[in-house]
This record gives structure tokens, sequence and C-alpha cells, in this order.
């Protein structure tokens, strides 16, 4: 049959609610973008999680755990810090929960994200633009240490963050390669490379785990630059291999080389990764590549980075705003 020669599994399952579907992402091999015959690259499509990224897994891990320790009580605020996708996911979760949610985000992000967050009815606090994710976080350390009745999970140094990688998504990417060689993904609160990393080097200790990190300065959605001054505290370096530099211009060129080449409609900081992992898989003659795709582009319609030459993306200034991200 087909779908046996071709190894494919059912799509699809029987979940009990929408929280449950969350997870089993599809991993496709993208043989145009291969740098070299022996070496096969693959994209885990976070993309076709619930909420349309893979903060799903976060945070679900994020508040199942604290349910599980007894430190969230019913109908209490949660209170998170985010760029856009757990904020996101954290308001589908909590409003099937019961519990409210109040974000602090940057006030420049795009419509899309604020229109998302207050469809899942998250009460928005905005922090200065111009500080980027770092000004969010100090803003609600500040509004958490003021008030304590808010429960804020902190993904940037919570376990949970991690642990939904170690065992979720880097268990489905063991169970359809036989062996990974190399594994990709951003440099964001590092919770994506930590877990994958340490669960896929603990299967094959010779795996490299690449970061892709934004230039000092650039603004690449979803992505940090380490030496910008915050070091999230889940993120333990010794477990990279290697990090390499990636601009806001070359994430473009590459979100819409995945959409051309691929069809892969995705989100900007997924074209960073792509970027990253192709011009790292050319340093291997052989083997299995597997990066992140984080998020769709529905969320960034708006920035006109789908439709838009780049020429007139950057005449217009674009990737230099912060508000594209």
């Amino acid at each position: 049959m087909l779908e046996e020669r071709l190894g494919n599994r059912p799509c699809g399952g029987k979940y009990g609610d929408i929280v449950q579907a969350i997870g089993h992402t599809p991993l496709v091999e993208l043989k145009r973008l291969s740098p070299k015959p022996g070496v096969r690259l693959f994209a885990k499509l976070e993309s076709y999680n619930p909420t349309g990224s893979v903060k799903d897994r976060v945070a679900r891990a994020l508040i199942e755990d604290a349910e599980e320790r007894g430190a969230i009580q019913p109908g209490q605020t949660i209170l998170e810090p985010t760029s856009g996708n757990t904020g996101i996911s954290l308001a589908m979760i909590c409003s099937r929960k019961g519990y409210p949610l109040k974000v602090v985000m940057p006030d420049n992000v795009t419509i899309e994200r604020t229109q998302l967050l207050q469809m899942y009815g998250a009460e928005i606090v905005y922090s200065p633009g111009e500080q980027g994710s770092n000004g969010a976080v100090a803003m609600a350390l500040d509004m958490a240490e003021a008030d304590a009745s808010y429960y804020m999970p902190y993904q940037y140094g919570n376990q949970a963050n991690p642990d939904a990688h170690y065992h979720g998504t880097a268990v489905e990417i063991l169970e359809e390669l036989d062996q990974v060689d190399m594994f990709v993904a951003g440099l964001g609160t590092g919770g994506t490379l930590m877990g994958n990393g340490r669960r896929l080097k603990e299967e094959n200790p010779n795996t490299i785990i690449v970061a892709a990190e934004p230039l000092q300065g650039e603004l690449v959605q979803g992505l940090r630059s380490l030496d910008d001054g915050f070091i999230p505290p889940i993120i333990d370096i010794s477990l990279l291999d290697r990090k390499i530099f990636v601009s806001n211009r070359d994430s473009v060129i590459w979100t819409k080389k995945l959409l051309v080449e691929e069809g892969l409609f995705a989100g900007v900081s997924s074209g960073a990764i792509a970027a990253i992992a192709v011009r790292a898989a050319e340093q291997l003659d052989e083997g299995n590549v597997v990066f992140i795709v984080a998020d769709d582009g529905w969320k960034y319609l708006s920035s006109g980075v789908y439709t838009k030459p780049i020429e007139q993306l950057e005449a217009e200034g674009v990737l230099e705003s912060a508000s594209f991200w």
C-alpha cells in the first residue's frame, strides 16, 4: 500500500478536548532545500498545534505542572510576559480551564496577536515596544512582586518549559527517525533547544545541537540575542554545540523561500531557523537534520513580509522596525 511504502501515520485522532489535541505534529522532509544528496532535511511543523505554534506544548506543561504542585487555585489569575505565542497558547488553555489570564506584551506587536489574545479573553498590559520582550519580562516580574494574588508560570525560568519538549517533541521525532544527526531551533526562551537537545543527545551523544541566534540589535521575531543582557535561567549553554547568527533580512528571505519552494506558510522565526539549518547541514556529508517550524504566518500577515519584495520591505524600514515582531 502507498501508505505503508511512505511510512505515513494516519492523520488526526480522537481527543476529549482541544487541550489534549496538542502535539503529534507532522515531520516533513524538505527535499528542495537539502544542501547535499546525502543530507535529509526535516521540518517539525509545530504550526499544526491548536493555536498554531509550538508554545501550545509549553503552555499546557506550565499550567498542568502548576496544578499538580498545587501552585494555583481555581479561578486564580495567571500573569505571564510574552511577545505573542505563549500568551495566545496560555489564553486558549486558561479559557478552557477557567483561569483569568493577564499578559504583558510589547506595545508594537502585530495586530493579529492582540486580536487573538482578546478573542480568547486575555487581558493585555502593554510594555514599551522599544524594550522588546526583555521589557515585558521586567514589567511582569514587578507586577508579580507587587501583587501576590497572581501566579506567574515564568516560561523563562520554569523547568516545565524544556520538559514539554523532552517528553513530547523529541519523543515524536525519535519515533519517526532512526537517527537524528543535527537538530536546529531558535534561541528564544531556550525551552525548545534545551528539552529537545537533552533528549536527543541521550539517544545519540553525537547529535549536533544548533541554535539560531539573531545578530545583536536585530529584531528577529520570536528570537533573542544573548548579548542583549538577559539569559533565560533555563538555558544551559553547554548543551549547545553551535550558535550561528542570523540577520532579520535573511530570516525574511528564507521565510519566503519556505513558502515558494516547499509550500510552508511559516512565521519569520522559522525562516531564521531554516536558514541556519541549511547552512549548518552543509557541513555534513550525510545524515538527518531536523529543524523546528515554530509557528505559521497568520499572525504576521499585516507585516507585509509575505506579499512585498524584500527591497520594498527594506525601503519601508519594515525589517528594522520593532513593530515587525
